[in-house]
């Protein structure tokens, strides 16, 4: 296969706006409907023994082997842990895991933060896929030194050549992470290379920052969308981007 479907998004704990109902069944449909090869999520609660309690139908399995169901493989990188629960990063993806590995990157004790790589074999594919997911600080100094981690984990798959999606809620307001990434990796955001900026995906209801990406190496961007409107708009606080890849 040469064309690979990719999906991001911030969850918000399968919770909607204003954590007001439990929307993690309308989510699974979403991504179903998407049927993405690869899927990128944030903030997911690996356990929450209060949602049952709170929330009707809340599934007791941890949300990212709810949401992949018979449909992905999934892994789970967990970043913040608290008496009743906790939550991190996780990727699903149609193809097998290799291997995957979640790298604290952290920069103070009351924003725990995950960087979570995973190797994932594509068939027919010489090379094996590295996907890297990531929700960065909230901090301007906290997201540069992130983004260091991340570029020095990487340059030496990089270096040789190897196809690398890195993507999730970069928080980045003052929109330096795209610069960073070019230069140290070589990568590409698929809203810049198709459109010429990065794409509006928060609040959910009404985007206007661009906190949400998808960046790739080895890759021709063949098509990239944000989802908009109903039924995305409902569904977390982010919206979720995808995009349509083909091995460069």
């Amino acid at each position: 296969m040469e064309r690979l479907k990719v999906v991001t998004l911030n969850i918000h704990k399968g919770l909607s706006h204003f954590n007001r109902r439990m929307v993690i069944h309308d989510l699974r449909e979403g991504l179903q409907a998407l049927n993405p090869d690869v899927v990128f999520l944030q903030e997911v609660q690996g356990l929450n023994q209060r949602f049952a309690l709170r929330f009707a139908g809340a599934p007791l399995e941890p949300q990212h082997a709810f949401l992949a169901g018979d449909t992905w493989q999934h892994v789970y990188g967990c970043n913040a842990v608290y008496d009743h629960g906790h939550h991190g990063n996780a990727i699903l993806s149609r193809y097998g895991f290799l291997s995957f590995e979640n790298h604290d990157v952290s920069d103070h004790g009351f924003e725990r933060r995950g960087l979570l790589h995973s190797v994932v074999a594509i068939p027919g594919w010489r090379r094996n896929l590295h996907c890297v997911c990531v929700h960065l600080s909230l901090h301007e100094r906290g997201r540069s030194r992130q983004l260091e981690a991340i570029s020095g984990r990487l340059e030496e798959l990089a270096s040789r050549d190897l196809p690398i999606i890195i993507a999730g809620d970069f928080n980045d307001w003052r929109h330096r992470a795209s610069s960073i990434l070019e230069r140290r990796l070589g990568m590409t955001e698929v809203s810049l290379a198709r459109f010429g900026k990065a794409a509006r995906t928060f609040p959910a209801m009404m985007p206007v920052l661009r906190l949400d990406r998808i960046y790739v190496r080895g890759f021709k961007v063949v098509a990239s969308q944000v989802h908009k409107g109903k039924p995305w708009s409902m569904l977390s606080d982010h919206l979720a981007i995808s995009a349509d890849l083909e091995r460069a």
